[in-house]
């Protein structure tokens, strides 16, 4: 059974256009002009509890309105969502302690406080028993490794130990539904990696459903096995990792280790060389090519070794990200 349902869920603005020079600016006190801008355009969507799910897309496709719609932040245009049952833009209680909402962009913590009283505060707001918040904040500490940090003024913690603080905040409450918008937006890599490895393991351990977006493709392959690509307010993909290449790699990286280095020219005939450093060649080759062009260079060249690879994520999700109409 779905934990989140969407169906035909869109989100419209009116964006005032500003016109430049003295004159436009005082007729737009008496006459304004707007247009229409269509965040989401009506995407039907089911995730099962217990999911992992990457939302995908360039900026600007849709991704944080629609987590700000199925947190209640803001409400539809038209359509319906339904999360654990209840219509977020409903914004009851009962609903606010059992989702959390994280965005790297934005704070939760109060910035001139130590993060454990913005804990406590939570710890309030969220009427959590003493005990239960005493027991989970144990847990966090343990795996994010913060009690040194917690008496810490926020603003005094680097970019990475406010994240983990942030995510401590979000789940001193123990939500089902997790919101993460670019958790690791701005990490150096090792506190993406730490981020990482805490999602991966709560989630498995907790089977809480999470909604995450981000622009890094290794947070992604880390952490998803489901991946939604949203694009112009519409969903333009729904399906797994391997998916994704297998429908829009259109070719593969093929690299040969040759027996003689001084054999390395003329592979451009069987496709794009894209690096040569004796006695190995890297080539980019059609995928419907490859088993041909294997096949003459084996009957050409003694070859030691060789390795056909898919593209790096990076490029195929980009690839898709371009293409508006998939």
């Amino acid at each position: 059974m779905a934990i989140i349902e969407l169906r035909n869920l869109a989100k419209s603005y009116r964006v005032y256009q500003k016109k430049e020079g003295l004159g436009a600016s005082v007729r737009g006190l008496f006459r304004r002009e707007y247009r229409e801008v269509r965040a989401v355009q009506g995407i039907d969507l089911d995730v099962e509890q217990g999911e992992f799910v990457a939302f995908l897309g360039p900026n600007g496709a849709g991704k944080t309105t629609t987590l700000k719609l199925l947190s209640g932040v803001i409400t539809p245009t038209s359509g319906t969502a339904e999360v654990m049952g209840h219509i977020p833009w409903k914004r009851e209680n009962a609903y606010r302690r059992r989702f959390a909402l994280v965005m790297g962009q934005k704070n939760q913590l109060w910035w001139d406080l130590p993060a454990q009283e913005s804990f406590r505060l939570h710890q309030q707001i969220y009427r959590i028993h003493p005990g239960d918040f005493e027991k989970t904040m144990d847990e966090l500490d343990e795996l994010l490794d913060v009690k040194r940090l917690l008496k810490q003024p926020v603003r005094e913690l680097s970019l990475g130990e406010r994240m983990r603080m942030e995510l401590i905040a979000a789940l001193l409450h123990s939500p089902d539904v997790l919101f993460l918008d670019e958790p690791t937006i701005g990490l150096d890599v090792v506190a993406q990696h730490s981020i990482q490895q805490f999602l991966k393991y709560y989630q498995e351990r907790r089977k809480i459903t999470i909604l995450l977006t981000s622009h890094y493709m290794k947070d992604v392959a880390a952490l998803c096995q489901r991946v939604v690509i949203i694009a112009g307010g519409l969903i333009k993909y729904d399906g797994s990792l391997s998916g994704i290449v297998d429908r829009f790699g259109e070719y593969k990286v093929v690299t040969l280790q040759l027996a003689d280095e001084r054999q390395t020219n003329g592979f451009e005939r069987f496709g794009e060389v894209l690096d040569v450093q004796p006695p190995r060649v890297k080539l980019r080759i059609d995928r419907s090519e490859v088993a041909g062009a294997l096949a003459a260079i084996l009957a050409k060249h003694v070859i030691d070794d060789v390795a056909v690879e898919d593209p790096p994520l990076e490029e195929v999700i980009a690839q898709v990200f371009s293409q508006v109409d998939v």
